[in-house]
């Protein structure tokens, strides 16, 4: 087992790379496929993947990335809505065929998802993206790292006992304080190519700190969907790491938050 993870880990650390590297419709490809994957593992948690309104959720994707790719502005907001709408006709036009929770369930799977998941595009995108990007990773990995670490070493006090038993209040701390540190170490040895940046090593730690404490509460949320619908993973895509939202779940609230704050800190997007 040790060493099936091991290997897919290296094995999906290299892609990621890759891609990353190449960037442009290679990355734009990767990211759409995995939002896909992504949605219909969620969606089958409420065993509506295989619904009409799954398949409205796969067809906003599409559409969505679409509208991303011609940098259409508000793609996000316009999407959400889209999705609503149709989902919402479907429902009232087959009523009772589908519950309200379905219905909504498959209205928060696109946001929750593919919105959500683009920004690891929207990122790679951005004036530096080579060199921001790797904050994400930084800040959602980095931050459980450090948290496991210090977790093993001198937690003692539970974070949340009844969701995840084994995460501790030091854990925490020390995740976030890691992470910081990671990304200012980063900051400090890649500032130079990232010239949009006054104060790189300052904005990568803030960027670092803050991401990894949205990344906890993706890494939770993740969590407490599968305790809810009695499951122990959300696919086996991945050997050893389960599937997409698996491997992914704090990345999908850490690469907006690394976007948002790169913008800030003096980032671009080629459409602005």
């Amino acid at each position: 087992m040790f060493w099936t993870r091991l290997a897919s880990g290296v094995v999906l650390v290299a892609v990621a790379v890759i891609t990353i590297i190449a960037g442009g419709n290679i990355w734009f490809g990767l990211v759409a496929l995995l939002s896909l994957i992504g949605l219909r593992e969620l969606y089958k948690t409420m065993t509506i993947e295989k619904s009409i309104p799954a398949g409205i959720g796969y067809g906003m994707t599409l559409l969505y990335f679409g509208m991303l790719h011609q940098q259409v502005t508000g793609a996000a907001g316009m999407g959400t809505v889209l999705m609503l709408l149709a989902v919402c006709t479907v429902y009232v036009l087959t009523f009772p065929k589908y519950k309200a929770g379905q219905t909504a369930f498959a209205v928060f799977g696109f946001v929750y998802v593919p919105v959500l998941m683009s920004f690891l595009y929207q990122v790679r995108q951005l004036s530096d993206g080579l060199f921001i990007i790797p904050l994400v990773f930084l800040s959602a990995w980095g931050n459980d790292t450090c948290a496991y670490c210090v977790g093993m070493l001198i937690g003692k006090h539970k974070m949340t006992p009844k969701l995840s038993p084994k995460k501790s209040v030091e854990g925490l701390i020390g995740g976030l304080v890691g992470a910081a540190l990671l990304g200012m170490a980063y900051g400090a040895l890649c500032g130079r190519h990232l010239p949009s940046m006054e104060n790189a090593v300052l904005a990568c730690g803030i960027i670092c700190g803050v991401g990894a404490a949205i990344a906890v509460i993706g890494d939770l949320t993740a969590s407490a969907i599968k305790r809810d619908t009695g499951i122990k993973d959300y696919g086996k895509l991945i050997p050893g790491h389960g599937g997409v939202l698996d491997r992914f779940d704090s990345i999908l609230f850490t690469a907006p938050i690394v976007y948002y704050l790169a913008v800030y800190f003096g980032a671009a997007h080629p459409g602005i």
